[in-house]
C-alpha cells in the first residue's frame, strides 16, 4: 500500500480502493486532502490494468463531513481548490463505488453522489446542511434527476440527516450492509462489474450519462451510435465463443 497521509491508495488485483485518511476530522477534506484526492483518481484513470475504484473513509464514524470549515474559515480570503467532483471538475472512464462507513454529510453526500454506485454500512447517515451554514447546493442537478424534486427539496430544505435504509429506500444506496462487509461487499460489485467486457462498462456509463442530459429521443440516437462498435468489436466475438464454449471470455477491450 502506498500512503500518502491524508489518501491512501491500495490496489486490489484490478480494482483501486481510496481512502480518506482524517478520521479525527471526519474524514473531511482539506487543501492537502484536496490534491492527493485529484492525484488518486488521476492514478486511477490512467492505469490500464485498474477496472474499477472504490471511494471509503477511514474509522467508523465519517465517510466524509465535505469541506474542511475550519481550514475555511482559518483562510477565508483565500481561495479553496475546487473538489474533484467525478462528472463535474473531473472526469474518469471507469466505474467508481462509494463504500459509505459513516456519516456523509454535505461534500461528503456529494462524493458519495458523484460515485456511479453507492454500497452504504448499515449505521451510515447520509445529509445536505450546507443550508445550515450558509453555503449552495450549486452540485445538486444530478440528485434531483437522481431522487426527484419532493425528495431533494425536503432533504435540502430541511438539512435533515437519514438512515442508511433510507437512503437506500429512495435510490441513493444500491446495498445496505453491516460495516465489517462494507469493503468486500464492495469488492464483490467490483468484480462483477470486471467480469464485463470493457468496452460494454464504458457504453454503459456514456448511455446513462447521455440519458439524464437529453431527451428521451435524443438520448436513444446517441446510444445507438455509443453502441455501435461494440456489436462488431472482438470482444463481442470472444462473449459469443465463451458462451458457446461454456467458460469465461478472455477481454481484450477492442
Amino acid at each position: 500500500m502506498a500512503a500518502q497521509s491524508e489518501v491512501l491508495y491500495e490496489i486490489r488485483g484490478e480494482c483501486a480502493l481510496i481512502t480518506l485518511n482524517r478520521p479525527d476530522q471526519r474524514n473531511a477534506i482539506d487543501r492537502p486532502t484536496c490534491a492527493q484526492l485529484w492525484k488518486a483518481f488521476e492514478d486511477f484513470d490512467k492505469d490500464p490494468a485498474l477496472r474499477v475504484a472504490i471511494l471509503t473513509g477511514a474509522g467508523d464514524r465519517a465517510f466524509s463531513a465535505g469541506r474542511d470549515l475550519k481550514e475555511a474559515t482559518r483562510e477565508e480570503d483565500i481561495p479553496l481548490p475546487p473538489l474533484p467532483i467525478l462528472g463535474d471538475t473531473l472526469h474518469v472512464t471507469k466505474p467508481v463505488i462509494a463504500a459509505v462507513n459513516g456519516a456523509a454529510i454535505a461534500g461528503g453526500w456529494v462524493m458519495a453522489q458523484m460515485c456511479d454506485l453507492c454500497v452504504a454500512a448499515d449505521h451510515a447517515t447520509f445529509g445536505i446542511t450546507e443550508p445550515k451554514v450558509g453555503r449552495g447546493v450549486a452540485w445538486s442537478p444530478p440528485m434531483i434527476h437522481m431522487l426527484g424534486s419532493r425528495i431533494a427539496l425536503e432533504l435540502m430544505l430541511t438539512g435533515r440527516t437519514i438512515a442508511a435504509q433510507r437512503a437506500y429506500e429512495i435510490g441513493f444506496v444500491n446495498k445496505v450492509v453491516p460495516r465489517a462487509e462494507l469493503i468486500d461487499a464492495s469488492l464483490a460489485m467490483a468484480a462483477d462489474i470486471i467480469e464485463c467486457a470493457p468496452l460494454s462498462v464504458v457504453a454503459v456509463r456514456q448511455v446513462v450519462r447521455h440519458t439524464l442530459n437529453m431527451g428521451m429521443e435524443a438520448a436513444m440516437e446517441v446510444g445507438k451510435q455509443v453502441c455501435a462498435p461494440l456489436y462488431v468489436s472482438e470482444d463481442a466475438k470472444e462473449g459469443a465463443r465463451a458462451f458457446k464454449e461454456k467458460r469465461k471470455p478472455r477481454w481484450q477491450g477492442r
